[in-house]
């Protein structure tokens, strides 16, 4: 005897199955899908460590006062990196579609740590910094401000913990 399967069962169990092709892992919650990163931190000796991240390796390491070699940077400092390269790759990309594309551009980010424990960041400074001949302020700015409110995850991790300043600097060529 056969087994009746409703046909919204059937159009779940094939979209499982075509979820499955990716190799990226999924949670679905109110119409949204949340895509997991997931990385691999090997110690290595002492406090060193070498991080796998989308096939990358990178050695994390503490100073010499802390038991450490100082063969590479701290974890802390690597959020700003994160946070640095996320508004970096929106502005250019968002900068791009406007049609401005500067000589030269640099974003420096500086972070104040709190005295207690657990240390984090509570003050962040960003500084885009632009060089190129009459470069337009406005979309300079509109796209900064798209960066920091719309479509950096990065900043909106951290402005649950963080106050965030930035400031735009232009050199004309």
């Amino acid at each position: 005897m056969g087994y009746f399967i409703p046909s919204s069962i059937q159009y779940i169990v094939s979209s499982i199955q075509y979820l499955k092709t990716f190799t990226f892992a999924t949670c679905y919650y109110s119409k949204r899908i949340y895509m997991k990163n997931k990385i691999n931190t090997l110690w290595k000796d002492n406090m060193a460590f070498e991080a796998t991240v989308n096939g990358f390796k990178i050695i994390l390491d503490a100073d010499d006062a802390v038991g450490g070699e100082n063969r590479g940077p701290r974890p802390k400092p690597l959020t700003l990196v994160s946070l640095a390269g996320c508004t970096a790759m929106d502005v250019i990309s968002i900068l791009k579609k406007m049609r401005v594309v500067p000589e030269y551009f640099n974003v420096e980010v500086e972070g104040e740590l709190t005295e207690e424990h657990p240390k984090y960041f509570h003050s962040i400074n960003i500084k885009y910094i632009f060089r190129g001949k009459d470069l337009p302020m406005d979309k300079l700015e509109k796209a900064i401000n798209l960066s920091q409110d719309r479509y950096c995850g990065v900043s909106a991790m951290l402005l649950k913990v963080a106050t965030f300043t930035h400031e735009i600097v232009v050199e004309e060529k």
